[in-house]
């Protein structure tokens, strides 16, 4: 007698739930994937149909239409040629759908026996839309032996080239050469600055020092960058140097916020003078104190700075900062103590600057310039064999550059009227005393 048996809840045929849908999902993931090549292959293919019948119109519309007598004519048609686009991050060359080989593009010569270069060709080639594929994939982590895998498939049956290693090599290095040219030694009569963020980042054993400029009406620009091999006072001071060698001007009192470190603060005293109006990082400040302290005093001491930091003025803030100093030394944590005392009252510019809520808290750190240095990191880390110096400050201003590209107005810009004002008042306030 045979046994019939029924198939258990949650399985089909003998199979598990799991297995069931993915027996069921599979062929349409097959499928969507099929369909997706097959309309890429289709869009690819009628691109470049559209690609030649318009090169085909603008040499009509320059020599007239082909094979058709035209009185007075000043241009020829003069056979064709390969031409050379960018398409999917590669370079193609654009020939006959079905030719094999047949005829590209068409020629169209003057009179003279000099070719005419057709307008679409020329802006196809001035848009350059290959480098910035490649900036766009190198930044998204691709190594440049990776690239041509990166891509999506090329068009069916086309030549294509400028994928291999050494090629997006030479371009990534043309490319961010050119840009940083551009952005870093740009001249700067123009840029009307009330405050300079200066900070430095450690990359491939070298220090690399940045600066941010913050423009009256609250853009963020890259000012300068510089590799040394420490944050010395000669590698800062060749920095600032150079900006006012590009045309920085400094008409009045500038507020300059930098993280304590000796070199940049020498630095700026010794090129802009009392133009500087220091602000030291308090964030900084609050990371060197806590290193200092037992893990038991933290929390209590890092409370009342902040309250201090937080206070309605600069007179009850250093109050408050120098009882906590008397504090810390009463209780044996002398070099706490010190600390705290070092540079107090440059932790303090933005309350002796009676500044709006919103830009004390701005300029009371160097969170602004950090976020540019995370950034920096971020692309510096794809790297895995640093070179030499060059090398450090290409990426390193490719890192500068992805920054800026992402840079938005500060929070506060309509209040930074307040700044230049109270900057004004400290000045005329110094030259009365």
């Amino acid at each position: 007698m045979t046994r019939r048996t029924r198939n258990r809840p949650g399985t089909q045929g003998g199979l598990s739930g799991d297995q069931a849908l993915t027996q069921l999902i599979a062929p349409l993931v097959g499928g969507m994937a099929a369909t997706r090549e097959r309309l890429l292959e289709w869009v690819q293919a009628c691109g470049v149909a559209a690609l030649e019948a318009m090169f085909r119109g603008e040499a009509a519309a320059v020599a007239g239409p082909k094979g058709k007598h035209q009185v007075g004519r000043t241009h020829h048609h003069w056979g064709t040629t390969p031409t050379e686009l960018t398409l999917g991050g590669r370079r193609i060359q654009v020939r006959r759908p079905g030719g094999g080989g047949g005829r590209p593009r068409p020629r169209v010569r003057g009179r003279e026996g000099q070719e005419v270069t057709l307008p679409a060709v020329a802006a196809f080639r001035a848009r350059d839309p290959l480098t910035a594929r490649v900036l766009e994939q190198i930044l998204l982590g691709v190594s440049t032996r990776g690239y041509a895998a990166s891509l999506e498939a090329g068009p069916v049956g086309v030549p294509s080239r400028a994928t291999s290693r050494s090629t997006v090599s030479r371009t990534l290095i043309r490319r961010t050469r050119e840009q940083l040219a551009a952005q870093l030694s740009r001249r700067l009569e123009d840029l009307d600055l009330v405050a300079l963020f200066g900070d430095g980042v450690r990359v491939a054993g070298q220090t690399v020092i940045v600066l941010l400029g913050i423009t009256r009406d609250g853009r963020k620009e890259p000012l300068g960058v510089s590799v040394g091999s420490t944050e010395n006072a000669a590698v800062c001071t060749q920095l600032l140097q150079d900006l006012l060698a590009r045309g920085l001007p400094i008409e009045g009192r500038l507020l300059c916020v930098i993280d304590g470190g000796k070199g940049l603060r020498r630095a700026l005293q010794d090129v802009f003078g009392d133009v500087a109006v220091i602000q030291r990082c308090q964030v900084h400040k609050r990371r060197n104190l806590r290193a200092l302290l037992p893990q038991g005093r933290q929390a209590y001491v890092m409370a009342a700075l902040g309250r201090a930091y937080r206070a309605a003025s600069a007179d009850a803030a250093r109050r408050q900062l120098r009882y906590l100093a008397a504090w810390l030394e009463q209780n044996g944590h002398d070099d706490a103590a010190a600390s705290l005392r070092e540079g107090l009252e440059e932790t303090l510019t933005v309350l002796k600057l009676a500044l709006p809520p919103r830009l004390r808290q701005f300029f009371a750190t160097t969170n602004a310039i950090e976020n540019l240095i995370g950034t920096l990191r971020h692309v510096a880390r794809h790297v895995k064999r640093w070179r030499d110096g060059t090398m450090i400050r290409r990426w390193v201003g490719l890192g500068v550059l992805r920054a800026a590209a992402r840079f938005r107005r500060i929070k506060g810009h309509a209040d930074l009227p307040a700044l230049a004002s109270a900057l004004r008042s400290a000045a005329a306030g110094e030259r009365a005393a």
